[in-house]
């Protein structure tokens, strides 16, 4: 894979996806919709650092274009040691995303999502 030159980084979601998406590093600080937690921004902090919701501002990754501005709810966890994943649906329009567990995120909330999603699966196949 090439270098990326300048602030816009074209990145590939999802395992063999072939959608690239722009991607464009915005600083930003702000204050949780959800639990009222301050985040101070790294140009890629793209959810509360705390309980991990985020919201919906986003087409393609830092460019504020989305209108929908919902809460997007942690769904579930997925990936490995080396890198793990937060799953991510509005609770508005239903879209879901996929993005990266930052250094700086709760690893408390994290098993939290993990444990809550494996328990719906459960519950799913004991009605089926």
């Amino acid at each position: 894979m090439r270098k990326p030159r300048g602030k816009a980084l074209r990145a590939c979601y999802g395992a063999g996806c072939g959608v690239h998406m722009s991607f464009k590093r915005l600083i930003e600080d702000f204050r949780c919709d959800n639990c009222g937690e301050f985040v101070k921004g790294d140009g890629y902090t793209n959810h509360c650092t705390k309980c991990l919701w985020s919201k919906h501002v986003d087409i393609n990754p830092g460019d504020r274009a989305d209108a929908c501005g919902g809460l997007m709810k942690p769904m579930g966890t997925e990936g490995t040691v080396a890198k793990y994943f937060i799953l991510h649906e509005c609770v508005r329009c239903g879209a879901k995303t996929r993005n990266i567990f930052g250094k700086h995120d709760s690893v408390e909330a994290l098993l939290n999502i993990a444990k809550n999603s494996a328990e719906g699966i459960v519950k799913r196949e004991k009605k089926a």
